[in-house]
């Protein structure tokens, strides 16, 4: 931690996916309190915890469902009895629905945009509260390039992500004057677990599409998410930063 740093209290969704356990442990690393959400995986969430404790830091894994309201209640109940509300909240939990548009049933659509786009609200809104009652806080939604770009067979996907920014920038209009920021990192290809399902193939023609020529890491989203959240971001809100190697760029 730098002499610039102050320890905050940070809410990090979606920890048992390559971006979030990244951005977990960033902030962990920076003496940060993180608490970190996960809805699968649970060993790839536990893993981060023990990964945390290995850099000195420490990071509070627990499950959490953010499509279920009563879930997301109860969890900032518990944080409220125990003075542990989040200061800054990384909003990075969620989920692909890929098919084709004609062929993508409604439960899908909805699925996505249930975890994507209504679950990090429904966070949001929670967290927001003490907040401005702090007239401090730090929001940043993990969108995507697909979000401008589009991205054939992932109509779900794209729009739920699109959507973030909508909300992002909504939100950043309430409560920019309760000096609360609210900001978009939207990743490009980075090396998950979800693009590795991706063929060989796709994955080569990704890289070689992006102007540095090569896929993303997760700890490089992290630095930007970071970069986002810190004491001195104060007067950055609104944003869309990509994290794409320039793969998005006319977009």
């Amino acid at each position: 931690m730098t002499s610039h740093d102050v320890c905050r209290r940070v809410l990090v969704t979606g920890v048992s996916g390559g971006i979030g356990r990244a951005v977990a442990l960033d902030h962990a690393a920076r003496g940060h309190q993180v608490v970190g959400t996960f809805l699968s995986h649970e060993s790839a969430a536990q893993a981060v915890q023990a990964d945390a404790e290995s850099l000195d830091g420490a990071i509070d894994v627990t499950r959490l469902d953010i499509t279920d309201a009563d879930d997301v209640a109860a969890f900032f109940s518990r944080r409220k009895e125990a003075n542990t509300l989040p200061e800054i909240v990384v909003c990075n939990a969620g989920t692909a629905r890929d098919g084709l548009s004609i062929l993508l049933s409604d439960d899908s659509f909805n699925d996505a945009l249930a975890l994507n786009l209504v679950g990090a609200f429904r966070v949001v809104r929670h967290a927001m509260r003490p907040m401005i009652r702090a007239r401090w806080g730090r929001i940043v939604f993990v969108s995507s390039v697909a979000a401008h770009a589009g991205s054939a067979g992932q109509a779900a996907y794209a729009a739920s992500k699109a959507g973030l920014v909508g909300l992002a920038r909504s939100i950043a209009r309430e409560v920019g004057q309760r000096g609360i920021t609210v900001n978009i990192v939207a990743p490009g290809p980075i090396d998950t677990d979800l693009l590795r399902q991706q063929p060989d193939s796709r994955i080569e023609f990704l890289a070689q599409a992006t102007p540095v020529g090569r896929i993303g890491t997760p700890e490089e989203v992290a630095a930007a998410v970071c970069a986002l959240t810190n004491e001195q971001a104060s007067y950055i809100t609104g944003v869309v930063l990509p994290v794409d190697g320039g793969l998005g760029m006319g977009h």
